[in-house]
């Protein structure tokens, strides 16, 4: 018998070479070309699949724009709100979801309550695949949640031609397959996770959900740098990219799309995770300023969008001298070379002696902020950390900060104004610009004072 053909792929954009690359000519990523084979595929078995769909398994033509009719998508709502949020609504008949996170952070507990939410509503039949855990594993995290059901079905398989066999006996409405890593297909010479099994177990299941109209839930592992591992090409295929993520120290876990062909893209949701499983949290700016300190140094509020979503978020700031030479950068929650531009800001035109110190940055509840909206935040908290005086407890600030050391303005300012007045701050300082519109509108919350800042100087006459 002839042995396949070994072809090397890029892990990072799947680009492929017949020999090996020390850096991928496509990526310029180093040292991320792995060995795969290659199955040979019969020229008669090519030619007659160039004429089959391989979506449907039927003969296709192409047909006029005006000959196709829309059809109604049918959505079917998870049961959890925030989910459901950035789903766009919930899921999506025939649509295939990728949900992606760190290990430990709640995946799983995460499908499992939605599983609990569809079986309770008899909404269907729920197939739960799992190549990581056995069956007594997946009945113990069920009923640590209190999930129960016929309505539920659970395989554990890792083998390709057997879970799409069981597809075809039970025809389920809705399908996880945790994690699409473990599946493999025996026709191929290759190990389970590698680029040519993760792409060959997805383009089938992918097939059969958008032929029966099965939605479906794939998870996908995370690499060392963050990403979704496995083949690029992965990430195209689905309807929809899910991140899940959060530190496993803190209790609250934040799910964001980054693709979704059905919604925006731009919505989160916000869980804590307890001893019962993953609880909502609808209302996330309450929540991270529960334990907000009062009459300390070093900690400003600001109102950051997320989505449609106005969140208020807690920054802080320490300045500490150093007996080193240079002083010490630490930014948890924001960008690193965002926080290295405001601290130059602030020590050119204020005259902050800032590199004789340590300073370390923090943004509450481990939400992360990429948003030049928390420039005027980070200021206050630097300089009320730097001179040791408190910023006013009732006080929020937002706008974004230039290399001159103006601040400019920022969108949304109304529906952020309307978010903090709502959670009981008084006072907010937000760009001139912004400021004077403001004012001549009248379009600003009752009980709340506008602070008008043209730059950093006006920042500093605030202490």
């Amino acid at each position: 018998m002839k042995q396949p053909k070994s072809m090397y792929v890029c892990t990072e954009c799947g680009y492929t070479s017949p020999k090996w690359l020390g850096r991928c000519s496509e990526c310029g990523a180093w040292n991320t070309f792995e060995e795969h084979a290659v199955r040979q595929v019969p020229s008669k078995t090519a030619s007659s699949s160039r004429a089959i769909s391989t979506v449907s398994g039927e003969k296709q033509t192409a047909l006029p724009l005006s000959q196709l009719q829309l059809t109604e998508y049918i959505r079917r709502t998870t049961g959890l709100g925030e989910l459901d949020r950035v789903l766009g609504g919930g899921l999506v008949s025939g649509s295939v979801v990728l949900l992606a996170g760190e290990p430990g952070v709640g995946k799983s507990t995460l499908l499992t309550q939605v599983c609990a939410n569809l079986s309770e509503r008899s909404d269907g039949r729920i197939l739960y695949v799992s190549g990581e855990e056995s069956l007594l594993q997946m009945k113990l995290r069920a009923e640590r949640l209190g999930v129960s059901g016929d309505g539920l079905l659970l395989l554990n398989e890792t083998s390709l031609d057997i879970i799409m066999s069981e597809l075809d006996r039970i025809k389920p409405d809705v399908t996880i397959i945790d994690s699409i890593q473990t599946i493999y297909n025996p026709e191929i010479n290759s190990a389970p996770g590698s680029i040519t099994q993760v792409r060959e177990a997805a383009f089938n299941i992918i097939s059969r959900a958008k032929t029966d109209g099965v939605s479906v839930i794939i998870v996908g592992h995370v690499n060392k740098e963050g990403g979704i591992a496995g083949p690029k090409v992965l990430e195209h295929m689905v309807d929809a990219v899910l991140y899940f993520e959060g530190e496993r120290r803190y209790a609250y876990r934040i799910i964001r799309a980054v693709k979704n062909r059905f919604g925006s893209t731009d919505e989160i949701g916000v869980f804590e995770m307890d001893e019962r499983g993953l609880t909502e949290v609808p209302n996330p700016s309450e929540m991270l300023l529960a334990d907000r300190p009062k009459g300390v140094s070093g900690n400003c509020a600001v109102c950051i969008i997320e989505g449609t979503r106005p969140i208020i978020a807690e920054v802080q700031a320490l300045v500490t001298p150093t007996v080193f030479p240079s002083g010490k950068r630490t930014a948890n929650g924001i960008d690193y070379n965002r926080a290295y531009l405001l601290l130059a800001v602030l020590e050119k035109r204020l005259g902050l002696r800032y590199s004789t110190s340590d300073v370390y940055l923090n943004v509450i509840g481990g939400l992360h902020i990429d948003e030049p909206t928390a420039d005027l935040a980070l200021c206050l908290a630097l300089i009320s950390s730097y001179k040791d005086i408190p910023v006013p407890d009732g006080l929020i600030a937002f706008g974004e900060v230039g290399l001159s050391g103006e601040c400019r303005t920022v969108s949304c300012i109304e529906q952020r104004l309307r978010e903090a007045s709502r959670l009981g701050f008084t006072c907010a300082v937000i760009p001139k610009r912004t400021a004077d519109k403001l004012i001549a509108s009248g379009d600003i919350p009752a009980g709340m004072e506008i602070i008008s800042a043209r730059s950093v100087f006006d920042l500093a006459n605030l202490f």
